[in-house]
């Protein structure tokens, strides 16, 4: 029986493809390891998103390629956004690959293995915009209190910025009887969080169903038994409705959780990214979402550096910054991506500049995030337990919290606690990001 192991990169809709890789291998037979150094196949699913993406794809390529002269390794399988976009010179410069897998062909993948049998090098560029099929299996790799759930592939939106509508096609999404089948399964496998993934989650629906319908969506996924937490990720601004907002507070289950990734606030900045929407539109969004969930908590995403930012544009953004007050905030600097149109537009600027920028951002976001998160002591949250660090001290995060990309609570507790449970925690102590408090003696 030959062993197979894994390495994901990128991001959590990368995860689940993986994860259906393995399921499809599983079911035919191979052995699935973590160990690398056991494994005869290795599996490494890259991200070609931007630069630091791309870099840690190829050192992680040729770091296991190594293991095909030290350990049993007899196969090396490049798949994902990396292997769709660079297939050719992945080809010719790391000849240890043995096969290259792109983002229409993974659904393949036990083919492509069988097939590597009578050939040496496969190159598997199949279309970009397949249908999903809903009859493979998955092995889901995450924590077991814990899923990611796709709800639809690719993007519509072509920001300036973004070669994902190229590695992914266009917008495809899946019919709700099928995603609410697949949460029902992963509920019955005693996942309590269910993350909803798409590249625009907010759109959902729109291409198969003649308008978006993600709040009709979520009102069937709030009815699936066993689910505790329903977090939305990748919702862009100028897509959330009002219909959507009360639907989240509707349902205790749907966590009152925006992750709108803006981008930029300067009216200038966001024409010439071609995102449709405005400064203006970005905080009449905030304002409707407060109003109605006064304690929902906020995420978004930056990028600094874009061409032709100004001094001015810089400033408007941190202005922006201060008046939104984003509960989470990410910066990160442009990355200049051939292929995309933001790639030629002029006015690019220095990398120093865009570091200055980002930096500068973030310790305004700093200065936010402590003043909201000393607010917080005193109050009781409730927590699910992720990992226990030591005797009676564990880390959990709150309905505000995504899985490994926002802020954490250490919580104290004399009562021995089990990952994956949920648990009311009263805080005690608040850090810039992350905050600390002790286990009230109850179960939630």
């Amino acid at each position: 029986m030959l062993k197979v192991a894994l390495e994901s990169l990128g991001c959590s809709k990368n995860l689940v493809d993986a994860e259906i890789m393995m399921g499809i291998l599983n079911r035919k037979g191979y052995k699935l390891v973590g160990d690398f150094d056991e494994a005869d196949i290795i599996l490494v699913n890259t991200c070609g998103f931007i630069e630091s993406a791309k870099q840690e794809s190829i050192d992680t390529i040729l770091e296991l390629a190594e293991l095909k002269e030290t350990a049993n390794l007899k196969l090396l399988i490049v798949t994902g956004c990396l292997a769709q976009r660079y297939s050719d010179e992945l080809k010719s410069e790391i000849p240890e690959i043995d096969a290259i897998v792109g983002t229409g062909s993974y659904q393949q993948i036990d083919e492509i293995i069988a097939n590597l049998e009578k050939e040496n090098h496969i190159v598997s560029l199949n279309d970009i915009e397949f249908a999903y099929n809903e009859d493979l299996p998955r092995y889901v790799s995450t924590p077991s209190h814990m899923a990611y759930l796709k709800i639809s592939e690719g993007c519509d939106k072509h920001c300036t910025y973004c070669i994902i509508p190229k590695l992914r096609g266009k917008q495809r999404s899946r019919k709700i009887e099928d995603i609410v089948k697949e949460a029902k399964d992963l509920a019955a496998r005693g996942v309590k969080e269910l993350v909803v993934i798409a590249q625009d989650s907010t759109m959902y629906g729109s291409d198969i169903y003649g308008k978006a319908v993600l709040p009709q969506l979520l009102e069937e996924l709030a009815t699936v038994e066993g689910i505790k937490w329903i977090r939305i990720m990748y919702s862009y601004p100028e897509s959330i409705t009002e219909e959507l907002v009360q639907v989240i507070k509707k349902h205790d289950t749907i966590c009152n959780y925006f992750d709108m990734p803006v981008q930029h606030a300067s009216n200038n900045i966001l024409k010439l990214m071609n995102r449709h929407t405005t400064k203006e539109d970005i905080l009449n969004k905030i304002e409707m979402i407060r109003k109605y969930i006064p304690d929902a908590t906020l995420r978004t995403t930056i990028i600094t550096g874009f061409p032709g930012e100004t001094d001015e544009d810089f400033e408007e953004l941190i202005e922006f910054a201060k008046v939104a007050r984003f509960d989470r905030l990410g910066a990160f600097t442009y990355s200049r991506e051939e292929g995309t149109a933001a790639d030629k537009l002029p006015g690019h600027i220095e990398e120093e500049v865009k570091a200055q920028r980002r930096d500068s951002l973030m310790m305004v976001q700093q200065g936010i995030s402590q003043e909201l998160n000393a607010a917080k002591v005193g109050n009781v949250y409730e927590v699910l337990i992720e990992e226990q660090i030591e005797d009676k001290v564990y880390m959990g995060r709150t309905q505000g919290d995504a899985e490994e990309i926002d802020s954490i609570v250490y919580v104290k507790s004399g009562l021995k606690l089990n990952v994956g449970d949920f648990v009311k925690v009263k805080i005690n102590n608040a850090l810039e990001y992350d905050l600390m408090g002790d286990v009230m003696n109850e179960l939630a």
